[in-house]
């Protein structure tokens, strides 16, 4: 399976963030690993719903990036 999603439930923001910085840090593609957190909306989904929503939102937000500026 190609649609690599990480959804992270009940863990605070910094700790979310952490997680992810340290996922990204030791796989091959961060770029195309997407992330999703648990919401009062999205706990309820069908799993295969869930992937497919989050894998097109990441797809948008790589195409819609804004430049990175150093």
């Amino acid at each position: 399976m190609e649609d690599k999603v990480i959804f992270i439930n009940g863990f605070t923001q910094d700790e979310t963030v952490a997680i992810m910085r340290a996922v990204k840090a030791v796989i091959a593609d961060p770029g195309g690993t997407a992330f999703s957190m648990g919401t009062p909306t999205n706990r309820d989904w069908v799993i295969k719903d869930l992937i497919k929503e989050v894998r097109e939102e990441h797809e948008y937000m790589k195409k819609n990036a804004k430049p990175k500026t150093d």
